[in-house]
């Protein structure tokens, strides 16, 4: 996906995380209108971006997939372990999130790693135990440069490969909010704490859409 669509993309949907109101939030991304027939009546349906089927590693060097996160509201994000710039800020105040809904097993976290080289499950468990993560409920996962870089496209989320800067790897930090059916709900930029804030605000309403 081009730069300067994803860019593009990233500037509308934190617009639209900023006009979430109290009783619902916005489904990102593009949407078609299908029609279909429905009991020999033609009417027509929205369908929404969702985000397509993933199966990557985690830190326990197990295989996870979409599968797990199926019926959960989930916080995606994506980092490398030593990165010297937006990381450290971002993971911390999504630690905020894990913290607060931690043991709520209608919640998870998942970080991807855009590090595909060095970023491998042994890295990422002891990443994860130095956060403070101490259960399944936040996985770290790793895989291929053309799987993790493709689905970052599917989250609206910039990274590239790019030894011209610090760390070696290129990458916006948003936390993305998805819903049960794989829908992007919104996201906030990861350095922000009024964002960040924002976001814990919108984890409350998106969860009482499924009481």
């Amino acid at each position: 996906m081009h730069k300067l669509f994803v860019l593009g993309m990233i500037i509308c949907i934190a617009f639209a995380a900023c006009q979430s109101n109290s009783t619902t939030l916005p489904i990102i991304g593009q949407r078609e209108a299908v029609e279909k027939e429905v009991d020999g009546k033609i009417v027509t349906d929205t369908v929404y971006h969702r985000i397509p089927a993933f199966s990557f590693l985690n830190q326990d060097s197990i295989l996870i997939s979409d599968k797990n996160f199926d019926q959960k509201i989930y916080v995606a994000n994506f980092f490398f372990t030593h990165c010297p710039s937006i990381c450290p800020t971002m993971q911390r105040n999504l630690l905020r999130a894990y913290e607060k809904y931690k043991n709520d097993e209608r919640i998870s976290f998942l970080s991807h790693s855009i590090d595909f080289k060095y970023d491998q499950p042994h890295v990422l468990k002891e990443y994860a135990k130095n956060l403070g993560v101490d259960n399944a409920q936040w996985q770290f996962v790793t895989g291929s440069k053309a799987a993790i870089y493709s689905l970052a496209d599917e989250y609206f989320v910039y990274t590239k490969e790019d030894s011209t800067v610090a760390g070696g790897y290129d990458h916006s930090g948003y936390l993305v909010l998805v819903d049960h059916d794989k829908h992007v709900r919104g996201a906030y930029d990861g350095t922000n704490e009024e964002q960040v804030s924002q976001l814990l605000k919108d984890i409350d309403i998106l969860l009482k859409e499924y009481e």
